[in-house]
């Protein structure tokens, strides 16, 4: 049994001396380019994910509504100016996305494309903290505005939900109900996010480790 087992291992490595064995350049080659590839879809999901709701903002019915509802609340003014806020920082982590693909673009030394890398991956690791910032930041100010409601169920059209149930009430039972929802779809975005960001950034850090194996 032993000398078959040996037999065995003696074929083996003499399969193995026959199979390609890559290079150093040759695997940071595969490297460079899949961290390219990876940080360009990157660029392009923040791209998509900033298009796409204002695609559904374009709707006249859902633009009327919001609107409507947060001149009812006195919000105008805020939501005007967080808008302006997100808009310019929004545009800034694209620029930094696309950025961070051109720089991984150009053939480097394993040691400065492991440094490219390591800055792509905090850059979307501050952008997902920023983006379900804001989501919940949406709701923290629609809460707020509900509080200093003068009348809640005229400004939210809630006529006949509530009967028998007093303005006062009516309002701590609304802000609760936003409270929840705003905490519940910022963990169904964080979800997202780590799907789809996730993914990504796993496969850099994959490709970071592998880069480390090779400066060893």
């Amino acid at each position: 049994m032993m000398d078959e087992l040996e037999l065995l291992k003696k074929d083996w490595q003499k399969k193995d001396e026959h199979l390609p064995k890559l290079s150093y350049d040759e695997i940071h080659t595969m490297i460079w380019k899949k961290s390219s590839s990876i940080v360009k879809w990157i660029f392009y999901i923040s791209i998509i994910e900033f298009i796409i709701p204002h695609l559904l903002y374009l709707v006249p019915s859902m633009r009327n509504s919001s609107l409507d509802l947060y001149s009812n609340l006195g919000l105008s003014k805020i939501v005007l100016f967080v808008s302006i806020f997100q808009y310019l920082v929004v545009f800034y982590f694209i620029y930094q996305f696309y950025k961070r693909y051109k720089e991984i673009s150009v053939l480097d030394s394993a040691k400065k494309l492991t440094s490219k890398i390591l800055r792509t991956r905090k850059t979307v690791k501050h952008y997902v903290i920023f983006s379900l910032s804001m989501v919940l930041l949406s709701f923290a100010v629609m809460v707020v505005g509900i509080y200093f409601s003068d009348n809640v169920i005229t400004a939210l059209d809630l006529k006949g939900n509530f009967e028998g149930m007093t303005e006062e009430r009516v309002k701590w039972v609304v802000m609760a109900v936003f409270a929840v929802f705003g905490v519940v779809i910022t963990a169904l975005f964080g979800g997202i996010y780590f799907l789809l960001y996730g993914l990504l950034t796993r496969k850099l850090r994959k490709n970071f480790n592998e880069l480390q194996k090779l400066e060893v």
